[in-house]
Formats: structure tokens, C-alpha cells, sequence
């Protein structure tokens, strides 16, 4: 049985604690963050240290070798997570120079997500909505279709669907109200006449007025409570088998967050089809997203075949444009 947490315990606890205060200050959840922090003091409490200045270089390398970590990626999060705190710690005289000196570790070769297209998203829609009730769930296949419609419709995050109440829906404004998301921000998220057309069907088709205050949720299947965002990533993963997809060499297999990468891509194609610049207009999609800037919305702007044709049919065009107007 493992035992309640009672707070962190070594020597550098009070800058730990500082630490994260500082970092959800300013709107970091910094959730998993504090999880490899509690296993580093942990570590420093089982080691025996009493001091800071006991924290070195070897005990730093010690704990990272401790920590089973086959993914590049998760060990270079718990290093940088480390690195962070050091740097944190020594910038407010509560440490010296950092001990963390160990490298990252590269990654292997870069796998591509996999974007869904429309085709693709309907498939996954309709396949949802033949889910059967089971152990008590009540609609279990409409309730599927119509997250999976937001997710891949509106791009937004499953956390923040799994949360939303019946009073976040507008349908006379047509709008969405994302309450205390990622980095505990809320936002407006306007929708068009089909995603309009789907949650007016949803909310019709819950229990009468009395029995839907604005703070119910949405999205239950069970008891009056919410649908647990890790109940819908679980749902995804069944239903994809379902889909026969066809993986192309260095693409991932589908994973649920792949549903708002592909609403992503797909907004940039639409804007380079059009016309429009998608430069001008990425702040745009950034704000859409609840991103904080749209560095963070450029990780998901994967390049695909039908970006690089657009992307450089738009040179090709403004090379003959300067071309032409160049003075002879």
C-alpha cells in the first residue's frame, strides 16, 4: 500500500515548494513536473542528505540512472525538469551552480502524426456512434459522435471537452465558453452552422429543463458525472482498429490528440487554398487553440505533402509577381 504524500522533505523542500508556487503563479499547472520532483526528494531523503550542499553533481547523475527511462524524450523531461529547479533555485541565492551536468539524449528519427482528413474523421464518427450501452452508460454512441466532432471540429484539447457544462453553450451567439484550461486561462470558441446543428441535437436530447442546470455537464454517461478524458483516449483506441487504417512509413499511429493537430494542419491548407497568409493569420490560430503564443502552435503545423505543394505554389507566385515587376 503506498503511502499519502505529506510534502516534500529534503533539504532543498523549501525551495521546491517557492519553486512551483512561482511556476503556477504565472499559470503553469506544472502537474507532472511536481510528480518528478517528489520522486527527486524522495530519492535525496533515502540517500541520507541533510544539506544543500550535499546535492551534487553524482547524487544528481545517481537519481537520473535510478529512473528507468527508455524514451529519449520522458528522461530528457525529468533532466530538464531537474535543470529548471536548479536554475530557479540558484537565480534566488538558494543554491550555486547547477549539478545537473548530465546530457540530453538524442531522439531516434522524428515520426510524423497522423492527420486525419474528412473521410477519415466520418469514418471515426459514425463507428462511434454504433457504440453500445454498457454498465450503466446511458447514449454512450451519440455522446462519442459529438466529442469526437469537437475534437476534430474545433480542435480542442480533450480535457476541455470532458469539462464543458451545459451553460458553456451559446447557441444564439454560437459560441463555446473554455473555462480555467491549460495554463488556467478561459476562452471563447465560435463555431459554424454544423457544429451548431450537433450540440443543438445534443442538448435536446438530454433529460427536460429541470434536470440540466448550466453547471451539469455535457458529456456524462454515468451518475450525473463528467466523461473522464481518460475514458474518451480509451474509446479512441478501440475504435481505431475499426478504422483499417493505412500508416504511411514515419508516421505515428493515430493517438487522440491527432484528432486537434489535424483541425490545425487543416486550417493552415484551408488558408494557403484560399488565398489568405497564413503568417499573418497564425496569432489568429494561436488564440483559437488557447495558446500562449504561436510558437507553441507551430509544433503542430506538420509539414505534409499538400503544405509543401501550397507553400510553394505561394513562392512560385511572388517570385513571378517581383519578377515582373521588377525594373529592366
Amino acid at each position: 500500500m503506498k503511502s499519502s504524500w505529506t510534502g516534500f522533505r529534503s533539504p532543498l523542500a523549501p525551495g521546491i515548494d517557492a519553486f512551483l508556487a512561482h511556476k503556477r503563479a504565472l499559470g503553469c499547472a506544472f502537474r507532472v513536473e511536481e510528480l518528478s520532483l517528489r520522486l527527486f526528494d524522495r530519492f535525496l531523503l533515502a540517500q541520507g542528505l541533510r544539506t544543500r550542499d550535499a546535492v551534487t553533481v553524482d547524487v544528481v547523475d545517481a537519481f537520473l540512472a535510478s529512473r528507468p527511462r527508455k524514451a529519449p524524450r520522458s528522461y530528457n523531461h525529468l533532466r530538464c525538469t531537474l535543470t529548471r529547479l536548479f536554475t530557479w533555485l540558484a537565480a534566488h541565492d538558494q543554491f550555486g551552480a547547477s549539478p545537473v551536468r548530465a546530457r540530453p539524449r538524442r531522439s531516434g528519427r522524428v515520426r510524423l502524426p497522423f492527420l486525419f482528413d474528412d473521410a477519415t474523421a466520418r469514418r471515426l464518427l459514425d463507428i462511434a456512434s454504433q457504440l453500445a450501452d454498457r454498465g450503466g452508460t446511458v447514449r454512450r454512441g451519440p455522446t462519442y459522435r459529438v466529442i469526437f466532432t469537437l475534437l476534430y471540429g474545433l480542435g480542442l484539447r480533450v480535457g476541455e471537452v470532458a469539462r464543458l457544462c451545459v451553460g458553456d453553450v451559446d447557441l444564439v451567439r454560437d459560441v463555446l465558453t473554455i473555462r480555467q484550461t491549460k495554463f488556467y486561462k478561459s476562452r471563447l470558441v465560435p463555431f459554424g452552422p454544423r457544429i451548431h446543428t450537433v450540440l443543438a441535437e445534443r442538448l435536446a436530447g438530454r433529460p427536460g429543463p429541470s434536470a440540466r442546470p448550466p453547471t451539469a455537464p455535457l458529456f456524462s454517461l454515468r451518475g450525473g458525472r463528467p466523461v473522464n478524458p481518460g475514458t474518451i483516449s480509451q474509446t479512441f483506441h478501440q475504435l481505431v482498429p475499426r478504422l483499417g487504417l493505412s500508416i504511411p512509413d514515419g508516421t505515428e499511429r493515430p493517438r487522440l490528440h491527432d484528432l486537434r493537430h489535424a483541425f490545425a494542419v487543416g486550417t493552415l491548407l484551408r488558408w494557403y487554398r484560399s488565398g489568405l497568409d497564413p503568417s499573418a493569420r497564425l496569432l489568429h490560430l494561436s488564440t483559437f487553440l488557447g495558446h500562449v503564443s504561436p510558437v507553441s502552435t507551430a509544433v503542430y503545423l506538420t509539414i505534409t505533402p499538400e503544405l509543401l505543394g501550397e507553400a510553394s505554389a505561394r513562392f512560385e507566385q511572388s517570385v513571378r509577381s517581383a519578377l515582373v515587376e521588377a525594373p529592366r
